[in-house]
């Protein structure tokens, strides 16, 4: 290649390569509009959901706590095991090394032993016992060899006692961590018994003002507006920002997986109050805390909380399909995300006011609530 074609290609890799970090920044630009976006449209639900009832306000403050503080004591547990861990690999190492120095020190005290029975004057000795200048040219070799082995044993085992020295004070270091780690999680289970009691109290509040038929109709249809409205506003801030898959949602209609292993409690189309209402979405009993997956590809159109949903993830399939999960203890996606089948997004929970750990889903085409049953068969590890 010519020097002129070699600096032309060059060139060509180099604005290549300006050019991406331009569409990355131009892309990063669009993600954090969308999110604002969407934050905007977020407060200003949460803003009329708050005028229509003081109550679910104060819910959604108690049930965000709760979920930051579970945030906090798994973060916790995460480090206590990985200390746990690098404690038990120390420990090892340090019987390892300890078994490696009483080796060392047994060697080195039959040395010692060896010298002394030979007496403190080996070396005149050698000199005055040998006539054969050869043998005693080979033996002063052998000796200068022995003292050599000595001192390096010595250095051995002086090289292990501070090692040794090091790993205990490594070790006593963990074991401080530790001590630490399960005080912040003693404190942390504090307050997270604390936001749960008065989350009960708000919970029993509502019962109280829902008392009559009509009150809890119209709070669920207050609710379903805002949901329903939420979608349509979603469905336009990401129209410019289309999905793109190895295939189109609609593709494997039949095919997909339940979000969660867990037992059905409310089905698609099953009377809610009074009768007035229906269930648009199955919720499944399932254990706190368990993981709840994305049953197809897609981004994250939502991640927060809503009235009535408790903490939810909104996934784009693109072709105007959405999936939601509602109900959640805590939300490990944020909007913008993308997701793959499988990729877990939130774990059980029992947010948005309900009685019991369970996943609320619901898929929509457009605004309108389609029948999940008739799109996913398999159940999880499946």
């Amino acid at each position: 290649m010519t020097p002129i074609l070699m600096f032309l290609a060059a060139t060509g890799i180099a604005a290549a390569q300006d050019s991406d970090g331009e569409l990355t920044k131009v892309k990063e630009r669009e993600l954090e509009e969308v999110r604002e976006r969407i934050s905007d449209l977020k407060q200003s639900m949460d803003r009329s959901a708050t005028e229509r009832d003081r109550l679910t306000g104060e819910l959604q403050s108690i049930e965000i706590a709760i979920s930051e503080q579970r945030m906090r004591i798994k973060e916790i547990e995460r480090e206590q095991r990985y200390t746990e861990n690098k404690k038990k690999a120390l420990d090892a190492d340090l019987a390892e090394r300890e078994a490696h120095l009483d080796r060392e020190s047994k060697e080195l005290a039959a040395q010692v032993r060896a010298a002394y029975m030979s007496g403190s004057q080996e070396k005149v000795k050698l000199l005055l016992n040998q006539r054969d200048p050869a043998t005693l040219g080979r033996l002063m070799a052998y000796y200068r060899y022995l003292n050599d082995y000595r001192a390096d044993n010595i250095a051995a085992v002086i090289e292990e006692i501070q090692k040794l020295d090091a790993l205990r004070s490594q070790i006593a270091a963990e074991e401080a961590r530790l001590a630490g780690l399960a005080k912040s999680r003693y404190d942390e289970l504090g307050q997270l018994n604390g936001s749960q009691e008065e989350r009960q109290k708000v919970l029993v509040s509502l019962k109280g003002k829902m008392a009559t038929e009509g009150q809890e109709v119209d709070r669920l249809a207050a609710q379903e507006g805002d949901l329903t409205r939420l979608i349509a506003e979603l469905t336009s801030i990401l129209s410019d920002y289309p999905i793109s898959s190895e295939e189109p949602f609609s593709k494997h209609k039949g095919k997909l997986t339940w979000p969660v292993a867990g037992t059905p409690i409310h089905d698609f189309g099953q009377p809610r109050v009074g009768g007035d209402m229906k269930w648009n979405g199955v919720v499944l009993a399932a254990p706190r805390g368990r993981e709840v997956r994305a049953v197809y590809h897609g981004r994250i159109a939502f991640a927060d909380w809503l009235a009535g949903m408790g903490l939810l993830v909104i996934v784009d399939h693109g072709e105007g399909y959405m999936t939601l999960y509602g109900s959640n203890e805590t939300i490990l996606k944020n909007a913008g995300d993308w997701v793959a089948p499988g990729d877990v997004i939130a774990t059980v929970g029992d947010s948005g006011g309900q009685q019991q750990a369970s996943v609320y889903f619901e898929l929509r085409k457009g605004t309108k609530p389609v029948d999940p049953r008739t799109w996913i068969t398999r159940r999880p590890g499946h």
